[in-house]
Parts: C-alpha cells; structure tokens; sequence
C-alpha cells in the first residue's frame, strides 16, 4: 500500500486526534511543569537542556542520515495514542535513514502516566524496552482514563508477559534511579517549552501539528536539508 493510500484511509480520523490534541493541550497546560511559553513552537537555536541525552531512548537501529526525531510522550495520553500507529508506520518508512526517539513527558492530569513510564523504564533495565512500549499503547484503552485507580499491578502483569524477572522489575519500579531518570525527561522537556504531549521535535525544531502529514514533512524537509 502505497504512503498516500495509508494516509487517505485515516484521514477520517486526523481531524479528530487533532482537536483532541488541542483539547488536551489546553486543559493540561494549567497543570504541566512551568514553562517559558514564549519558547513555544520556535526554533530552537540555543536549547535550555538537551534534546537527546547519552541514555535517551532510541526506538529499532541508529539510521544514517544524521536526522533525529524526537517524541514528548505520555502513555495515558489519547492524542500519543492516535499519533502512534503512525508514528510507527514513519519508523518502517524511514528505516536506516532516520533516527526516532522518544522521551518520557508523565502529564499530573493522568492519573498513571507515571506509572507506565516506570513499568517501561524498569522494562528498558532488562532489554524490552520495545515489547513494553508496544504494549502499553496497543492496551491503552483498556487502563487509560482511570484516574487515581492504580494501574501498576496490571503493568505488572504486562511485565511478567513478557518474560522479565520480576524481582528485578520490583527493584527497578521501586528505585530511586527509576524516577529520577523519568524526572530527568520532564524536566529537559519543560526547559525546552514541552507543554503538552505529543510534541515532536525533528533536527531541534519543534514542529507545529495540525495534520499527521506535518511530522513526515518536516523529516522530509530535514532530509533534503542533510542532501543539500
């Protein structure tokens, strides 16, 4: 199936996952980490933090190209979970051109955002990092939307699916090491001005979402720059 025919069949559901984006941006950004709003949806030149740290998390193998794309993300999130079945479909497209990667970005409004990034982290301690991702959003309607009702024994559970050892997992879900790697991501992504998820970041730019196709062409764009 060809990228556009992809696209054309969800396109009845990009208006959709778009102003839920909106939606959730602005009902959360009265309770996301402060942030200078004005770095918002710029360029950005001179980055408060890094964009990619030595342990941030990168998804399939390295590409080659030199471009990067980088995700703000909560697993509670709707609007990551519309955005990831395409991202995923970017990252067959891009394969060994492009580098994605994605960073923790727990919003206080859900109640397990921090919970599943934990059960990830404490995954990527024993190599599963991808399997755990995946699951998290594939189940996502199934746990999402819960409020304080904790979600950890059923992460749990997800854990002990795919085979980890589970008093290793326990260590690392309790560990100190744990939150402050995930705190580490909230607090890179609130210098860099992240106020809602899912924001993307593509050679350092922050790319403005109205449509899915604005994430492929701003990889397209860096593409071409790293040609020219």
């Amino acid at each position: 199936m060809t990228r556009s025919a992809r696209i054309g069949i969800t396109s009845g559901i990009i208006a959709g996952v778009i102003v839920l984006i909106v939606v959730i941006a602005v009902i959360l950004r009265v309770s996301t980490p402060s942030t200078d709003t004005s770095t918002a949806g710029t360029t950005t030149t001179a980055p408060a933090a890094p964009l990619v740290r030595d342990d941030t998390h990168l998804l399939g193998t390295p590409g080659t190209s030199g471009v990067t794309v980088v995700e703000f993300l909560d697993f509670e999130c709707e609007a990551c979970g519309g955005f990831y079945p395409y991202v995923e479909q970017l990252r067959k497209d891009y394969a060994g051109d492009v580098n994605f990667a994605f960073r923790y970005f727990p919003l206080p409004g859900h109640g397990n955002a921090r919970n599943a990034a934990t059960a990830v982290e404490a995954a990527a301690r024993q190599d599963q990092l991808e399997p755990m991702y995946q699951r998290l959003f594939s189940t996502q309607k199934e746990w999402g939307e819960r409020g304080t009702d904790s979600q950890a024994d059923r992460f749990r559970g997800y854990a002990e699916d795919l085979g980890l050892n589970m008093d290793e997992y326990d260590r690392d879900v309790a560990s100190k090491s744990v939150r402050d790697r995930i705190q580490q991501d909230v607090t890179d992504g609130a210098a860099l001005g992240v106020q809602s998820t899912p924001s993307f970041f593509v050679d350092g730019e922050l790319v403005q979402l109205s449509t899915y196709d604005d994430l492929e062409r701003a990889i397209t764009t860096a593409l071409e720059r790293q040609d020219g």
